[in-house]
């Protein structure tokens, strides 16, 4: 049974300091007490969980889950790589590339944020050309952001389709 998406807020960039079960390995824990995450996204992208989750059975050494995407999905690092990854859902047992690290993941994060808004309901002539210099710039911050047709392009494919007008976010 799927919970209501909580109350979106304006987007705005700052950062939480989570702590962590003894499930999580204490480098990933303490880069998530001490470097923290993104409060927030845009929309329903990202946003933090209550808890941190440690999730085996995903890649080499598991994947410590830090915040939600969409109806069903994960954010979190992958213990083997430290990559920040992309969980489409919960029983999914792969995951797809975000950014190199969490610091990478603050920078995109915050540049998505700062960008916004995007354009108004009624400038569809500016959705492709938007979508394309949010690439531009989250490719210059991490140049493995796009490798994987991931997190970043999807959120990229969104904006040129007119899914985040400031009206409808």
């Amino acid at each position: 049974m799927s919970q209501p998406l909580p109350q979106l807020r304006e987007p705005e960039y700052t950062v939480i300091h989570m702590g962590s079960s003894s499930a999580v390995p204490d480098q990933i824990a303490a880069d998530l007490q001490e470097i923290g995450v993104p409060a927030g996204m845009i929309g329903y992208e990202y946003w933090p969980l209550s808890e941190v989750a440690f999730l085996g059975g995903i890649g080499e050494g598991g994947v410590v889950a830090f915040g939600a995407s969409g109806l069903f999905g994960r954010i979190g690092i992958d213990v083997a790589t430290r990559h920040v990854v992309h969980i489409p859902t919960i029983e999914s047992a792969t995951a797809g590339h975000v950014n190199r690290d969490l610091a990478s993941f603050h920078r995109c994060v915050a540049a998505v944020i700062v960008r916004f808004p995007f354009y108004g309901e009624d400038e569809e002539e500016r959705w492709q050309k938007t979508a394309d210099e949010i690439r531009e710039l989250i490719s210059v911050l991490d140049e493995s952001a796009f490798l994987h047709d991931g997190f970043w392009e999807t959120f990229c494919d969104d904006v040129a389709m007119g899914d985040y007008a400031d009206g409808d976010v």
